[in-house]
């Protein structure tokens, strides 16, 4: 019982210690405008109001996003320019081969994952990005959640920061839009939690000193302080699975695939931020 007190009393002082400024803008390097607060979209019930994950992060997380010269995941982006204008594959053609450079693709993040009609499937940005390797340059698929991919979605990301996310929900989406909503929903694990527990019914609220967001995902691929890289939303589903303590699935898998485009479009009217940083 002693532990316990001492254990109880310690996470809370160390979650006092980190209190965010939830009432802090958002402006990235004086310029860009980024929405970090909107609205809640009519297709979802449980919340008024979408809240950034940058508004649950401590003063000195949240300045950190606020100048590209102190954001440590755009150093991954500038990595990323280079492979962008690199000639890879049997067609020997970069990036920029067919998009003059990365800019002319802004607003791409903001509507990924979306319907593809010619592959007759829903693509999250990772797999458009490895189309276009395998379709248009003849190069080798980039692994999901692993670094160049990581690094190309950063990019992407940074050119559409301050832009809406806007993610259709309706169409030939809907199946995969039902199966994501189902999986944020259902219980799972010993600890018999489900997405919704921690990130729609106690966000707000602290476990010891992590601050609880609502899970919103505008803000990958984000820079963790925690293991001091960039960490994709895929790689994210799984850590918080295995915190329920309950079998995963693969990044990359048609249920995270799910997953990502119902939790995309339950942050619809919130800006691209990515690469974002959080604890």
């Amino acid at each position: 019982m002693k532990w316990f007190l001492k254990t109880s009393a310690l996470a809370v002082i160390a979650a006092s210690a980190v209190q965010a400024d939830e009432n802090a803008n958002l402006v990235v390097n004086g310029e860009i405008e980024i929405t970090t607060r909107a609205e809640a979209p009519a297709h979802i019930d449980g919340l008024s109001e979408v809240l950034s994950g940058w508004l649950f992060r401590s003063s000195e997380t949240q300045a950190l996003q606020m100048d590209d010269f102190e954001n440590p995941g755009m150093i991954f982006v500038d990595e990323a320019i280079e492979a962008f204008n690199t000639v890879e594959g049997t067609e020997s053609n970069s990036c920029a081969s067919c998009h003059e450079n990365p800019e002319s693709l802004a607003g791409a993040r903001a509507t990924h994952p979306k319907w593809n009609d010619e592959a007759e499937e829903v693509r999250t940005m990772a797999m458009q990005i490895n189309a276009c390797r395998t379709e248009q340059m003849g190069a080798e698929p980039w692994g999901y959640d692993k670094a160049d991919m990581l690094n190309m979605e950063a990019l992407m990301a940074s050119v559409s920061r301050g832009l809406p996310i806007n993610v259709a929900i309706d169409g030939p989406v809907e199946a995969t839009y039902a199966l994501g909503e189902e999986l944020y929903y259902t219980r799972t694990g010993q600890l018999d939690l489900s997405c919704a527990s921690c990130h729609e019914q106690n966000y707000g609220n602290y476990i010891r000193a992590d601050h609880l967001s609502q899970g919103q995902i505008n803000g990958f691929p984000t820079y963790r302080l925690k293991n001091a890289k960039l960490n994709g939303v895929h790689s994210r589903f799984k850590g918080c699975i295995r915190d329920t303590r309950a079998e995963t699935y693969d990044v990359g898998s048609d249920e995270f695939v799910a997953l990502e485009l119902y939790l995309a479009a339950r942050g619809n009217g919130l800006s691209v931020e990515g690469p974002s940083v959080r604890n």
